[in-house]
């Protein structure tokens, strides 16, 4: 009978050893994406939830009275979302993982006040098509981001010059007020944040290599969450400029 002292009675094979490690890390990210997932999705829910009540009224609801005047109220709500993601992206590794959280969801908050215009200018049902189509779309260039096994590093400098560029354009927009521009913009902007959610979705999936078992990894899930969320918005509110039937 082997006894327990001898550590070549109670040594694991090496095949099991590698099997074990493969099971659990498997497990672990498994778990790490999900969480992601979750409260991205717990995000855009929030964010929807508010948009809808904020602008339950039509014409005399909040959103109207408040957009449709002039006045720093206007200007705050729709910079605020900006002004928490600047806090989250440059300070994300002094602040408590509490902290992150309370902030992404302040942002998601922010961000619904700031969506509820959408209510006023779109129709529901053209609003609701839009969601639908832009979530199956995220799945599908998501589950492409996760599991291909191309490097989608070389397009991200790419797609993000491509963004900048987009926001250059929006703003000349403003003034010059060209419909075929704003045409331009959408389907490029839809293009773009396509590319992104399936490049930000390997990104989140790499980070877990780096990170795994540190303390990190609750401030991640909330970073990732607030990546791929705003993947999914800015999807869904290009799609809905290009495509949405206006009241």
């Amino acid at each position: 009978m082997a006894q327990w002292s001898d550590p070549k009675a109670n040594a694991i094979p090496r095949a099991a050893t590698t099997a074990v490690g493969e099971a659990a890390f498997d497990r672990g990210l498994r778990s790490y994406m999900l969480s992601v997932y979750n409260t991205m999705a717990s995000g855009v829910l929030l964010t929807g939830i508010v948009a809808l009540l904020f602008a339950s009224g039509g014409a005399t609801s909040l959103a109207a009275q408040l957009f449709s005047q002039g006045g720093p109220l206007k200007w705050i709500v729709m910079l605020a979302p900006l002004a928490v993601v600047m806090v989250l992206s440059f300070r994300a590794n002094t602040l408590s993982l509490g902290a992150a959280k309370g902030l992404y969801w302040a942002f998601a908050v922010l961000m619904g006040l700031s969506l509820s215009t959408i209510f006023l200018v779109y129709t529901g049902t053209s609003i609701a098509q839009t969601f639908f189509a832009t979530a199956a779309a995220f799945a599908g260039l998501s589950l492409f981001g996760y599991t291909t096994k191309r490097n989608l590093s070389a397009i991200g400098t790419f797609l993000i010059m491509g963004v900048v560029g987009l926001l250059v354009a929006m703003v000349i927009n403003m003034f010059l007020q060209s419909n075929a521009m704003a045409f331009a913009i959408s389907a490029i902007g839809v293009l773009l944040f396509a590319g992104l959610t399936a490049h930000d979705t390997q990104k989140i999936k790499s980070m877990y290599f780096t990170i795994q078992g540190s303390d990190l990894l609750g401030k991640s899930v909330v970073m990732g969450a607030l990546t791929l969320y705003l993947d999914f918005i800015n999807l869904f509110t290009f799609l809905l400029q290009l495509t949405g039937d206006r009241r």
